[in-house]
């Protein structure tokens, strides 16, 4: 029987752990050959030595189980090296078809008490890191478009977070490199779809070394249940967007977690007011608005437990 991903290649960044991992090894399950991105520092803060050893040992996972995979342990964030992280896909199974980018790093902190370094370092990784990667298989995709008269198959699959869309107040950078994924996404989605390519972000809601704080005091689940925050929850939804099924879902947004999936709307308009005049006055926007936002409850960040669903144990 066929797979849904055969003959087909794919680059996951991050894919030494956690989510990555799981997707790789996802996508080499329904065919893909995969090459397995991972910098390889031990701190989810981006800190420490890398090591090339995340990285080789999933690719040495799917190979065990019968796949084909290859490890590449350079960084996303550097332009270069994410050149040269497609070239490997391109070189070694003669095209790129997907692209999963989940990549990133956490520096949590207050906005007051935040440094410069702190902000750059993530949004460096998170959103810089999605742009190169894309940047050259988008390129990749457009020759290969304009080589062949007409569309080809190419998959974006990128990670952003609830955190932009409910509020984190520890991770003002996260928050905004997310945030930026989606509008990255969007416009990527818009601007490949003539060549055959579609662009996609999810919402993962995983217990990761990422999330291992978020997720502390959730119930684990008992001896031979998975954990509704496992990453193989996660781990389908990528596969199926990375597929020719998918071929019709294009600048998305999804939130999944545990056997559920959502589909997030685009910001639509909660109310419209217009002016008198050609424009409005101090006093005519404090009579339109303060009475709409006096009865409306104060804009505070949700509690983790009401976001997610869930409860703690």
């Amino acid at each position: 029987m066929s797979l849904p991903l055969e003959g087909l290649s794919a680059i996951v960044t991050g894919a030494g752990r956690g989510l990555g991992r799981a997707e790789a090894l996802e996508l080499a399950r329904l065919g893909a050959a995969v090459v397995v991105n991972d910098f390889g520092q031990p701190g989810r803060d981006g800190l420490g030595e890398a090591s090339a050893a995340p990285a080789e040992e999933v690719a040495a996972e799917i190979a065990a189980a019968g796949g084909r995979a290859v490890a590449h342990t350079g960084d996303v964030a550097d332009h270069e090296q994410a050149r040269e992280l497609v070239g490997l896909a391109i070189d070694t199974y003669g095209k790129l078809d997907i692209l999963v980018n989940n990549a990133g790093i956490l520096r949590d902190r207050m906005i007051f008490s935040m440094t410069e370094s702190e902000w750059d370092s993530v949004i460096h990784v998170h959103l810089k890191g999605h742009f190169n990667t894309t940047h050259f298989a988008a390129a990749h995709w457009r020759e290969r478009s304009k080589a062949a008269g007409g569309p080809v198959y190419g998959r974006i699959v990128n990670t952003s977070s609830e955190a932009f869309l409910a509020g984190s107040a520890g991770q003002p950078n996260y928050a905004a490199a997310k945030g930026g994924i989606v509008g990255l996404t969007t416009s990527t989605a818009l601007a490949l779809a003539k060549y055959g390519v579609t662009a996609n972000a999810i919402c993962p809601r995983a217990r990761t070394r990422m999330t291992e704080d978020v997720f502390a005091g959730f119930a684990e689940p008992s001896e031979g249940r998975l954990d509704p925050l496992a990453p193989e929850h996660v781990s389908p939804l990528v596969g199926y967007l990375a597929s020719p099924a998918a071929g019709r879902v294009n600048g998305q947004l999804l939130v999944v977690h545990g056997g559920m999936v959502a589909v997030v709307e685009r910001p639509r308009v909660a109310a419209k007011f217009d002016s008198a005049k050609e424009a409005f006055t101090f006093d005519e926007l404090d009579e339109a608005l303060s009475p709409y936002y006096a009865d409306r409850p104060p804009n505070e960040t949700f509690a983790a437990a009401e976001v997610l669903g869930l409860k703690r144990g």
